[in-house]
């Protein structure tokens, strides 16, 4: 990692939720933080609060995402990216498909921060940043990925969706540590506790329900600004010092928990390559 006075994170997802809250609490003197959201109301607002720069995308159309990469890229030309937080994502309602042909929660948990990430590499890797996924235990409670089926056209329901991405991340993570931590990268993903956010709002999940309806008074839950200091904590911290790269976290802490694909370095393999070909990346 560059030795830098400032350093400069990425957080997408940070028009709400942990995303805005890790910005800020990481505002201020030392951070210059490019904050990436879908909504340009809401980006904007939390950007001019901590004093940020933000950039707006839609991660269901991936040449948002092309052209997110190409704005980032520009902006960091100088300095690189120290730290990337893929925290955007979702879990929706009944199987649509994206302007790409995808669907939806595969695309906005998966294929678009995996795009993104590839095309930073370029930023990324000369002053050896960290790169963070936004997981889910849910990965372990609903998700099986079958890379002939990435989609799930044949048997569909939102909270696999979501449980297939969440998987997804974690295997991203396992195969960017594999390819790049020899050049100074590290990655790590992790689960931030469930937390009280709108998250799951417009889903006919029963994910929503633990989120959106009385129900949520029964399970407990951490506060936004808990959960981003978890995401705040990764995006500061020293890797093999304060995380270990590679490694699958359960808030702070490195868990053995994981969905028996999750340490599946073939499958890992593979779906990077599928991954990369469904973007359209050599």
């Amino acid at each position: 990692m560059r030795a830098l006075e400032t350093r400069t994170i990425v957080i997408t997802g940070a028009s709400d939720g942990i995303g805005a809250a890790a910005a800020r609490q990481l505002a201020g003197p030392g951070h210059r933080l490019l904050l990436v959201g879908r909504s340009p109301e809401k980006t904007a607002a939390v950007a001019h609060e901590v004093g940020a720069k933000h950039f707006v995308a839609d991660y269901a159309r991936l040449d948002d995402v092309r052209r997110l990469a190409d704005e980032l890229s520009e902006a960091t030309a100088e300095d690189g990216i120290d730290a990337l937080a893929n925290n955007a994502g979702g879990v929706f309602g009944q199987r649509t498909p994206t302007a790409d042909g995808f669907e939806k929660t595969f695309q906005v948990n998966h294929l678009a921060p995996f795009l993104l990430t590839n095309l930073l590499l370029p930023r990324l890797l000369p002053g050896g940043a960290s790169v963070i996924a936004t997981s889910s235990i849910g990965h372990r409670l609903f998700g099986h990925l079958d890379l002939e089926d990435l989609d799930n056209a044949r048997r569909f329901s939102a909270r696999k969706a979501y449980g297939d991405a969440k998987l997804a991340n974690i295997l991203v993570t396992r195969s960017l540590h594999a390819k790049f931590h020899a050049e100074g990268l590290s990655s790590a993903a992790f689960h931030p506790g469930i937390v009280r956010t709108s998250f799951g709002t417009g889903s006919a999940s029963g994910i929503r329900w633990i989120y959106q309806s009385a129900l949520s008074r029964l399970v407990p839950m951490i506060s936004p600004e808990a959960g981003g200091a978890i995401l705040a904590w990764f995006l500061t911290g020293t890797p093999g010092s304060t995380w270990t790269s590679g490694r699958y976290y359960d808030q702070d802490r490195p868990t053995t928990k994981v969905h028996a694909q999750a340490d599946d370095l073939e499958l890992a393999e593979a779906l990077w390559r599928r991954s990369a070909e469904l973007v359209g990346l050599s």
